[in-house]
């Protein structure tokens, strides 16, 4: 069993059997029926992949949408708007129209607050220019945007990067993670971003971490997440490359994404999403 799958299950198992539960508690999220979202959830996962080495964070236990989780990405970094009409109509991607903050957009958030502070060529200036500095890092979690608008707080908000010799290693930082929705999609996401930026600044990609504070799965989701522990994974292990010459960041698109020895167990199981 790869590592990715090793670590899925056993954080399952841990939630399913230890996770603490907000049944009795206030909370903000709620299903589309207006009933609230409730929770088993653990604090302060952690997982570390080597890019450089072969390891690569996805599952076969059901089929993973990454090509749409990396057009989210270029929506966010390279777009960098919050323009829901530009996720809808350039890359057919429709799972935020719920966060809507009713202007067609989710406001002040993600792409905007990139374009806001001007973060992504902040860091791939400093990354070429001052590669070994300490302060590389991207914060989409910036309070007086949460003033200026609604709009849901980002959930992957910080990324955190180090040059080590030929390879650009990256950290990314999460409040909070549906695991069993969005888990391996962020993940995945990421290390694009982090392959994209190695290819951008001269560098080869290294390591992934993955720091959540919240890893949960919602109180509709349980029965999905006994039947992902039913299902018996592959042994071969997926691998994501970036195959281009290009070497700019903002040429980058998703036909330049190739998944190999991905075969995920069908059929799809079907999520309630929680608001």
């Amino acid at each position: 069993m790869i590592k990715s799958e090793k670590i899925f299950r056993e954080n399952i198992k841990e939630i399913l059997e230890n996770g603490y539960s907000t049944e009795n508690e206030k909370v903000r999220p709620h299903y589309k029926d207006g009933t609230p979202s409730h929770t088993l959830f653990i604090p302060q996962t952690y997982e570390k992949y080597d890019i450089s080495k072969g390891e690569f964070p996805i599952i076969s236990l059901r089929p993973i949408a990454w090509k749409s989780g990396i057009k989210e990405i270029l929506w966010i970094y390279q777009d960098q708007t919050n323009e829901l009409s530009t996720l809808k109509e350039k890359y057919n991607i429709h799972w935020w129209d719920d966060w809507n903050v009713g202007d067609g957009t989710i406001g002040m958030r993600y792409g905007a607050t990139v374009k806001k502070y001007d973060l992504m060529n902040k860091l791939l200036d400093g990354l070429k220019n001052e590669p070994y500095g300490r302060r590389h890092i991207m914060d989409l979690y910036q309070y007086s945007d949460f003033e200026e608008s609604k709009g849901l707080h980002p959930c992957a908000f910080m990324t955190l990067w180090t040059v080590r010799g030929e390879f650009l290693d990256m950290t990314l930082v999460q409040r909070s993670n549906d695991y069993l929705v969005a888990g391996h999609i962020n993940k995945i996401q990421y290390v694009a971003l982090l392959m994209m930026v190695a290819k951008s600044t001269g560098y080869k990609p290294g390591i992934f971490t993955h720091l959540v504070q919240n890893l949960h799965i919602y109180d509709r989701h349980i029965e999905q997440a006994k039947q992902l522990l039913k299902r018996t994974p592959s042994d071969k292990q997926p691998k994501l490359i970036l195959d281009t010459d290009k070497n700019d960041f903002y040429e980058f698109t998703i036909n330049d994404f190739k998944m190999q020895n991905y075969d995920p167990i069908k059929p799809q199981l079907n999520f309630e999403l929680a608001i």
